[in-house]
Formats: C-alpha cells, structure tokens, sequence
C-alpha cells in the first residue's frame, strides 16, 4: 500500500504511522510499502488520552521522527510519518540506491487552522488541560506564518529549502518546501457572494454568541460595494434573515443591525439551516464571484450523512466551480465540539478556523479575510523526486502517496503559503554529493480560467545545505512545538526531553528571526505548561 492519508487512513488514530517503505515493483515504477497506526484520534476534539503503540523500526529525527498525526511517545517513536527501514510484512527490504523515487504531497484537504488557536487558548487562558485539544500538526503550519517571496499574479511559486540539524544520524536531513500564491489586497479581489448560517440554537447563549457576532462584524467591514451577502440563522425555525443582499460597502447598516439583532434560544437544527444557507447560496450564485457559505457555530450539533451530501453537492456545483465553506468555531476551549467544523469543511473545500477572542476574528475576517476566503490557484498538486534510496521518516502534512491519484488536490488562497516539512533520509549516504538534485514540481489550475499550469524547480544538496534559511528552521521550530504539547497532552514520560527539543529549535529560529511573533507566541504557551 502506497497511499498515506493521516486523515482517513487514521479513523482510530492520528498518532501512530509506522514502516512505509518504498520499493520499485513491477513495469509501472510504482512503489510499495507497510504501515500500521495506533493512538490518539486527531480527526476529533475529543481524542485525547490513549497512547498508542507501533510495529515497525523507528529512527531518530528531527525533533522526533514523526509525522503530521498526533503523537506521545519517545523521540523517534510513534507517529504518522514515521518510516521503518525497509520492512514489510515479507522481512526487511535490502537498500534500493537504484530507483528514483516519486512522491506526491498533501499538505491538509481544507487548509484548516483550528488546532494551534485552542492549544494556545487551553493553555494561556487558564484551562489549564490540552484533554479536549486536537493537534493536527498540518493545521500548525497553516496557521502560523511563513514569509516565502509571493508570486507573480496568477502565478504559484515553488520555494525548496534543505539542512542538517546538529546531531542528525549519517544520511538524515530536513526538507521544507514552500508553495507561495500571489499577493492580493482586499480592494483587488473579486467580488463576492457570501451566505452566513448561524448558529442560534440556546447552546450559544453568552460568550459563544458574542464571538459569532464578532466575526460577523468583521466580515461586514471587510466587503466592498455590491458583494451579496445572505443570511440564515440555524435553530428549529432556521429564520432567514438576508437573500442576497448588495452591501453598500464596508460596515454595512442593514447589514449591522441584522448582526445585532441575533439572539441565542431555541432548539438545533443543523440540516434545516443547511439546506437553508445553500439554497439561498445558490439563488445568488455567479461564476465571476467568490461564492462561499460560512458556517458558525459551537459544534454542538452533529452532520449526519445528508448535511454531508448538502455540504458536498454545493462544493462541486455549477460546472467546474463551486459553494466552498469555510467553518468556524466559536466558544471557550474546553465546550467547543471540533468534530462538526473539522468534517463539513473537509466535504465543504474550506478552511476551519477557531475564534478564541475579538482579536482572533478580526484577525481571520479583517487582516486575512482574503487568504480565508479567496482562492488563487486551484487544485494545486505538489510532486516530490528525490534520488534513490531516500524516504520520508516525518511529515508535516496530511497525507502523501507514490500514487498521485490518491492525493486530493488542494486550492491555495491569495497572501498563503502552504507549507510541507519532513525529515528525509538515504539508505545510501555515500551517493549524496552536492551535485545531487531534489526536484518539486507544482501543478495546478488558474483560478479564473482553470487552465492547467505547472511550475517547477530543481536544486541541489550542496545549493542548499549551509545556508541560512530561517523558515525551515521556524518550521523546525513549530515542529517541535507540536511534539512538546503531544507529550504534555498525554503526559508522557518524555515530555521534559520534547520541551528541550523545543528549546533548541526555537533558539535556532530566533536567533535568525528575533522579534518573529509566532515564535513568542509558541514559547510563552510551552512556558507556561
């Protein structure tokens, strides 16, 4: 089996992927391999607890060799992108230094960035307990912030970077590469068709239902004259309140007092609202507009099968493009139900995100509010070629495969990066000169036309190893930040050594990038663990 998806391959765990072990096989040139899972559950909120177990051998890496599931065991021990050395169920594999391998990469389905908000908010906000905190390691890397050159307009940008921490085992490096999108202002995107449903069943009441109205506030600042907005409000009458409606532009006052006047009471009724928010949707829907629905609430309800078939048919609707989703939490950490945003913005190709506090809304609807809701490059694939003899030990993604049809390619919005890091190592490390090439090759589709492009790039080891790439070090960084709360979460006996890890890496990166803020922002939380 070649496929490895940390998401769905993981149903019973996101924590333990162990021994995929790339073998050419038959005229095709594709590649095999063996893994087996075990432990925490991070496709949900409510996944803590149940440290799991491996087969396989593990090797030490950076900050543990592990990938972007959930992990709690010993440096280069359990986790999803673990890689044994060659074994099958058949005995272990001799070194192929013959074969090239290929790989193609999936960074996360819906660019989701939930995980690392209630982490911060569980642990700085007096909580006190990551029980109930999932730690999706791709949504780390969504969320924090990696400044790769930007692209020229409608244009993707491939950015490789490669180096050695201290210490590394003979053979072993760490490879991070960044996909960069252009840069778009607000006044520059297209015009929109926004659809908000809102949760106002009576779990909402208080500070939950104030975060909603935040957030809706800051989408409402952030539109321009004539975007459409539609509005439902999701409880048994599921209540529509606006269809679509051209704003006059930011601040709307028809708008605002619509926003205003939502109140908490009443009874859940997910797929009315649904049904609602999509109907109304696509009355407005426009081919030329970023057509999206927006989904808040507290999760405390559940999407069966049909919300699901709602979310998905509206995604794919009219032709080529669609009505995507974004999903966004909102309540305190320890009551908010991760499940419901982390499945309907994976059927729906959004983002989730979590709004923790007004800072945190006006955050994801003013200052990103085009990165979360626009769309740059569609449907971008990443190839990775590495030389013979190489595999990935960790991964930072969500899943990769020998098989590209096995990946789901995901849209990259303006102002974003998407970013992959993995530990990469040879069992023939006498064949790595500095002439030795790495390629990345992306493909993907322009966002207005859907004509198919690619962009690729080529470099070497000795191009790249010694320089001082401070990004890669700050993935490091997150890295190992997401290692130390795994082993906190669960309260494993190695925890201290994940905090010292950390404490490297993040030296590392500051001393290269002092004054970064998501580096502090990763320090004051393991600090005050």
């Amino acid at each position: 089996m070649s496929h490895i998806n940390f998401r769905s391959v993981l149903t019973l765990s996101f924590s333990t992927f162990i021994g995929l072990s790339l073998v050419a096989c038959g005229d095709d040139g594709s590649y095999g391999g063996a893994y087996e899972t075990a432990g925490y559950d991070d496709s949900s909120a409510n996944s803590a607890g149940n440290p799991g177990t491996s087969a396989g051998t593990a090797a030490a890496g950076e900050g543990g060799v592990t990938d972007g599931g959930d992990s709690a065991g010993t440096d280069g021990g359990t986790s999803g992108g673990d890689t044994d050395t060659g074994s099958t169920s058949g005995g272990e594999q001799a070194c192929d230094a013959a074969s090239p391998v290929t790989l193609f990469l999936s960074p996360d389905d819906s660019n989701s960035m939930s995980s690392p908000v209630q982490a911060r908010e569980a642990v700085l906000d007096g909580f006190g307990s990551l029980a109930y905190v999932p730690l999706r390691v791709w949504e780390f890397f969504n969320y924090y912030s990696f400044d790769y050159p930007p692209a020229p307009a409608g244009t993707i940008v491939v950015t490789p970077e490669l180096y050695r921490p201290e210490g590394s085992p003979e053979g072993q490096y760490v490879l991070q590469i960044g996909v960069t999108s252009e840069a778009m202002p607000n006044a520059d995107r297209p015009p929109m068709n926004v659809t908000l449903v809102l949760d106002e069943s009576g779990s909402m009441e208080g500070r939950s239902m104030e975060l909603l109205q935040e957030s809706c506030r800051a989408i409402a600042a952030s539109l321009k004259k004539g975007d459409l907005v539609s509005m439902v409000g999701w409880d048994t009458a599921n209540a529509v309140k606006l269809s679509g409606y051209a704003v006059t532009g930011p601040n709307d006052a028809t708008l605002l007092a619509e926003i205003d006047d939502l109140a908490a009471g009443g009874g859940t009724d997910l797929n009315g609202g649904l049904t609602a928010g999509y109907d109304l949707a696509t009355k407005s829907f426009d081919p030329s507009r970023i057509n999206r629905v927006v989904l808040i609430s507290d999760g405390g309800a559940n999407a069966g099968v049909t919300d699901i078939d709602i979310i998905a048919k509206g995604a794919t609707a009219n032709g080529m493009d669609g009505i995507y989703m974004v999903g966004v939490g909102v309540g305190t950490v320890d009551i908010y139900n991760d499940t419901l945003m982390d499945t309907v913005t994976d059927a729906g190709k959004g983002a989730s995100v979590y709004v923790s506090d007004e800072d945190e809304a006006w955050k994801v609807f003013g200052t990103d509010f085009v990165s979360t809701m626009a769309v740059a490059a569609r449907d971008v694939q990443v190839r990775l070629d590495m030389p013979p003899g190489f595999e990935i030990v960790s991964f930072s993604g969500e899943e990769y495969s020998a098989n590209a049809a096995e990946i789901e390619p995901q849209h990259l919005a303006p102002n974003d990066t998407m970013v992959f890091h993995q530990t990469i190592r040879t069992c023939a490390p006498e064949l790595v000169a500095d002439d030795t090439p790495i390629t990345v090759t992306a493909r993907y589709k322009d966002a207005i036309t859907f004509e198919q492009k690619e962009v690729q790039q080529t470099v070497t080891f000795g191009q790249l190893l010694g320089l001082p790439s401070p990004l890669i070090r700050k993935g490091a960084a997150v890295w190992a930040y997401t290692e130390a709360l795994k082993a906190a979460r669960a309260e494993a006996p190695d925890v201290s050594q994940k905090v010292a890890e950390f404490g490297a890496r993040i030296g590392d990166a500051l001393s290269l990038m002092p004054g970064d803020p998501d580096l502090a922002e990763m320090k004051a939380v393991i600090d005050a663990l």
